[in-house]
């Protein structure tokens, strides 16, 4: 795994625009209502909160105009659905999550190829490469930042680093951190602040990493299993600062909330669609698949998400950049690393059977 500066790092997309700003039944989110059990439908699972909020104007309104698709948005974590699955009990037709998650659902025979030669909405050409897979398609980039409570710590006195993020006495007061359930803990950040260099944290020791985690457990009264819940925390001062998706962050400050993100040492990660097996509504799945990754739609949604897009023409898809240049900065200015997914699929198995012992110890 190499070291990832951001000014440097591309996807294909980058090198022509520089880089721009990345058995089980499921409780569905608030959009969830008798008008969504109409005939033509598609269950889309999400991380639910904000994120459906700025979606719903986005891309899931003018869908439904478009195609007279509704679209049901079910809120559910990685292992819910991991869990829904594996029973054969499967309620979603599209799957929006990470692509390592989505690797995982591959490699065990529970994903759909996607035939981008159906796409009517979006040019597959212009969609990067990268991320244009044969079971996924990335939507946007994003990453895992640090985040921190502006009134509890002033904006330029917060750790500036992972390893003085651990450092308790020096950063005293409350943290959190992504619990397994959430799909991943944080061990890349636990090893960073022990010390390993971020282009060689793979292949990860996991004793090293969990050891490191318990030195800061104390000070940690909540693991989050949920985006909304990292934010939400952050955003009340339950907890002064934590790892929360930077487009979680993003969306709350842009709200008022009083959040700020340091930027160093952040993970860079690539959020995807995945279609089901046993989709019901699969021709309604491929066409919200297809109509989400045109330029137009993801111009829409780059304006509210502050994430970088993957459609190569997201950024001239109007008569004026939609795109807030302020979410250009900080991705051009800090210095980060890619997440190994392969890895991920390999081990989170292994990692869950350590996180399973180590949260009860």
């Amino acid at each position: 795994m190499k070291h990832v500066d951001s000014q440097k790092f591309t996807f294909s997309t980058a090198r022509r625009t520089a880089l721009k700003l990345a058995g089980a039944s499921l409780a569905a989110s608030s959009f969830w209502t008798p008008k969504a059990f109409a005939a033509n439908q598609v269950f889309v699972r999400t991380p639910g909160g904000t994120y459906d909020d700025l979606k719903r104007e986005a891309i899931y309104e003018p869908f439904r105009k478009e195609t007279g698709i509704e679209v049901v948005p079910v809120a559910a974590t990685a292992s819910k659905m991991m869990a829904m699955l594996k029973s054969g009990q499967n309620e979603l037709d599209v799957i929006d999550t990470g692509d390592n998650f989505l690797l995982e659902l591959e490699r065990g025979n529970y994903l759909l190829p996607i035939n981008y030669d159906e796409f009517k909405y979006t040019k597959p050409a212009d969609i990067d490469p990268v991320i244009k897979r044969k079971y996924q398609l990335g939507c946007f980039i994003y990453a895992m930042v640090m985040g921190f409570n502006t009134k509890a710590i002033p904006v330029g006195t917060e750790p500036k680093s992972w390893a003085e993020f651990w450092d308790l006495k020096k950063f005293p007061g409350r943290r959190t951190l992504p619990d397994m359930s959430s799909g991943m803990p944080s061990l890349e950040f636990a090893l960073i602040a022990d010390g390993v260099p971020i282009n060689k944290l793979y292949p990860m020791d996991l004793d090293r990493a969990f050891k490191s985690l318990s030195r800061i457990r104390s000070a940690i009264p909540k693991f989050w299993d949920t985006g909304a819940l990292s934010a939400t925390m952050l955003a009340e001062n339950e907890v002064s600062m934590g790892a929360l998706w930077s487009s979680r962050a993003a969306a709350v400050m842009d709200q008022g909330a009083p959040l700020g993100i340091q930027w160093n040492q952040n993970m860079l990660l690539v959020q995807a669609y995945g279609i089901p097996v046993g989709a019901k509504n699969l021709a309604n799945a491929k066409k919200f698949i297809d109509y989400s990754s045109s330029a137009e739609s993801q111009a829409r949604w780059m304006a509210k998400y502050k994430v970088i897009p993957v459609n190569t023409k997201a950024y001239g898809a109007t008569s004026r950049d939609l795109i807030d240049p302020a979410t250009k900065t900080p991705w051009t200015s800090s210095k980060g690393f890619l997440l190994d997914i392969n890895w991920w699929a390999d081990n989170r198995e292994k990692v869950g059977q350590y996180w399973s012992k180590w949260i009860i110890s």
